[in-house]
């Protein structure tokens, strides 16, 4: 598999087999996504992977955790077109794919609740930084996870990138049992493809270039 094959194949999966998964396979994988480039090469990641009895515990404990949203961490309050539209018609989108009305709110809640769980993957992934460094150094934390999601591919490993769990930034913060001064950034679900579940058969779109790509002085 080439880096193109890789990108056109990855997506965020959103069920898992329990079919574990190899500790070196993981750690290579960590290990590997951290060629990719940071600004300064400060390398501001710091990762820790939690599987079996490790993360059973972290599951049960965002169950009865209270989740608080960190303002600022997320999208934008009162988000504008083009991107309102985008969200909506993606969360939309996958809601039908599982055939939940948009009038099924218990539904829907329990489905979103599946994020903590990491929808079922027997390997979670945690990404943590520095709460001093900047938006260059978040970055850096961005080009890190997706090195980390193609070489996933590449391996036969599925993976969704998870935003969801800086609103468990404490019970994280203990769990990982991180240094003073670090906060949660994101989470990633990693393991095997369940390709038999329905919300696995369903495709994000992706905006036309023509919306987005401007290339000019190409005579």
């Amino acid at each position: 598999m080439d880096v193109s094959q890789a990108l056109q194949q990855r997506r965020s999966v959103r069920a898992f087999l329990s079919r574990p998964v190899d500790a070196a396979l993981v750690r290579e994988l960590l290990e590997g996504a951290a060629q990719a480039p940071s600004g300064g090469n400060l390398q501001p990641w710091r990762v820790t992977a939690l599987g079996g009895s490790a993360l059973e515990e972290l599951n049960e404990q965002a169950r009865v955790a209270e989740p608080r949203p960190r303002p600022g961490l997320s999208y934008p309050p009162q988000l504008w077109d083009p991107y309102r539209t985008r969200r909506y018609a993606n969360g939309e989108d996958l809601y039908r794919s599982l055939g939940i009305s948009r009038e099924d709110k218990a539904a829907r809640l329990a489905q979103f609740a599946k994020n903590g769980e990491l929808f079922g993957a027997p390997v979670g992934v945690f990404v943590a930084v520095e709460e001093r460094m900047g938006h260059a150094q978040w970055v850096d934390l961005g080009i890190y996870l997706q090195s980390l999601m193609l070489l996933a591919c590449e391996k036969g490993l599925a993976t969704c990138a998870q935003g969801f769990w800086r609103m468990y930034n404490d019970l994280l913060v203990r769990h990982l049992d991180l240094p003073e001064g670090y906060q949660i950034a994101f989470g990633i679900a990693l393991g095997y493809e369940d390709t038999a579940a329905p919300i696995n058969q369903w495709r994000s779109t992706r905006a036309p270039a023509a919306e987005w790509c401007v290339l000019r002085g190409f005579d």
